[in-house]
């Protein structure tokens, strides 16, 4: 017997709408592997309503005052509060997360920093109006860029959300935003809850793929295009973009360093890490997954860590003993699987390296040492539960190999020595330097890579700033 599936919708000008061709893709939820609903696979019809919609809300939303934006933005926050076991529900759908961690982990973090863009709306920033010139009075206007087109990808599909909408929305921009095409369901909520609370065409979402979103960058309505997702992604968005000059905002791949001393405290580091590399299965940009020991420790940390992912679980949402759910569709199973199948014959899996049950896309924790630093494992973003090791000699080594990918996205230090912690904070050309933690992200701190891990930056004042231009007014004192 066959089930019926749910039927998801874009949300364009206030009212949710199957694509205007009503061709729609399978969603599966990735710990069964089963067809749960379908969403709108979207063409240029949708994409062309969205945006005049959008247009069409930017001058009022835009002309509001930032205490009224704020109010709109502290509601929101408020209805995903109160909505919260429905947000938790449709994620789970969406990627198979341990229930409890979703709950915990990212339902407060998304209203905080909801919250934060809030407050946000009303610090505007810029310089005091002085004279610079006789007779003259310059000072500067900070405003909304306009319509913001913006894709958010599978890893998070609701906090990134937040990270996108909140910040535009605050400094008085109108958005169309599209969820992956794996994992649309909460974007379709949060569309429900945000669709009730701002002005139509203020919030837009259009799902559908990747031809979806390159119609939406391309499109000649948006001023700015906003992305997470991969490098291979952003470089199409940006190539796209520049045809016509629109801003973008792009936070792309990760392949974090984490760099461990000789007088780390072993046990409190391999807790820590292992945590931050298995968490979320990995798929995470800024994941613990790339671990340079020094070669005096390296057996012992390399012995724990395995005992470590030996001892962390992977299983159902309703489990809640799992650290980490499913892998979110085959081809990111693949992918991961593949990293481990073509590991060269130095390498050695000390843990894990194995698919585990035949129901989902689940993966077990898994531990490779024997690395050398331009293996594919150490040079290419694996995206899953997999953390490699290798041995360090001296601290300019840990440099060199630490900065030696084409990431920059994040970064950890684990030692007891503040002027080696300061030296290496300075010297890790990455855009977040962690010492002895790793993955705490807070709303008033900046989060954002260099080289191919992209530009711009997600959350705190300069998340806010990233969508405002900025105008020079000059008036003349004789008049």
């Amino acid at each position: 017997m066959s089930t019926e599936l749910r039927r998801l919708r874009n949300y364009i000008d206030g009212e949710f709408r199957d694509a205007a061709d009503g061709r729609t893709t399978e969603v599966v939820n990735p710990a069964t592997g089963e067809a749960y609903a379908t969403a709108p696979l979207s063409r240029e019809a949708d994409v062309d309503a969205a945006m005049a919609a959008a247009a069409a809300a930017f001058p009022a939303w835009r002309d509001l005052v930032p205490a009224e934006r704020q109010k709109a933005l502290l509601k929101i926050a408020d209805a995903f509060e109160e909505r919260a076991e429905e947000l938790i529900a449709a994620e789970v759908e969406n990627t198979g997360k341990p229930i409890g961690l979703t709950r915990s982990e990212e339902i407060p973090p998304m209203v905080d920093q909801i919250r934060f863009f809030a407050g946000a709306a009303r610090m505007l920033e810029g310089r005091g109006a002085g004279e610079y010139m006789e007779g003259l009075t310059s000072f500067v206007r900070r405003e909304p860029i306009g319509v913001c087109a913006q894709v958010a990808p599978w890893n998070y599909p609701m906090m990134m959300a937040v990270w996108k909408f909140a910040p535009a929305l605050a400094a008085g921009n109108t958005v169309v935003l599209k969820p992956s095409d794996t994992t649309p369901a909460s974007t379709a909520l949060m569309a429900d809850i945000i669709g009730s609370i701002v002005p139509k065409g203020v919030f837009n979402v259009v799902c559908g793929d990747r031809d979806t979103g390159r119609l939406m960058v391309e499109h000649e309505t948006p001023a700015m295009a906003s992305i997470t997702g991969s490098v291979r992604a952003g470089m199409s968005v940006a190539e796209s973009a520049s045809k016509d000059l629109k801003r973008v905002h792009l936070e792309l791949g990760g392949k974090a360093p984490v760099v461990v001393f000789e007088d780390t405290d072993i046990p409190k580091a391999v807790e820590g890490i292992s945590e931050a590399g298995y968490f979320n299965a990995g798929q995470d940009c800024t994941a613990a997954t790339r671990v340079l020991v020094h070669e005096s420790v390296h057996d012992e940390f390399v012995s724990a860590l395995a005992k470590a992912a030996s001892e962390i679980k992977t299983g159902q949402p309703d489990d809640e003993d799992v650290l980490y759910g499913p892998l979110n569709n085959p081809n990111q199973l693949k992918q991961v699987s593949g990293f481990i199948e073509r590991l060269p014959a130095h390498a050695k899996v000390e843990a894990g390296g194995h698919r585990v049950g035949d129901k989902g896309y689940f993966y077990a924790p898994t531990v490779v040492s024997g690395l050398k630093q331009d293996d594919e494992i150490i040079q290419q973003e694996v995206f899953g539960p997999v953390i490699t090791v290798q041995s360090f000699r001296d601290e300019d080594q840990a440099v060199e190999w630490a900065n030696g990918v084409e990431y920059a996205l994040a970064s950890s230090v684990w030692t007891k020595d503040h002027g080696r912690a300061m030296r290496m904070s300075k010297r890790l050309d990455f855009g977040c330097v962690w010492i002895n933690t790793h993955i705490p992200l807070v709303a008033e701190m900046p989060h954002g890579g260099f080289k191919k891990s992209g530009y711009g930056k997600d959350l705190s004042g300069y998340g806010f700033e990233d969508y405002t231009r900025i105008k020079h007014v000059m008036t003349s004192l004789d008049m």
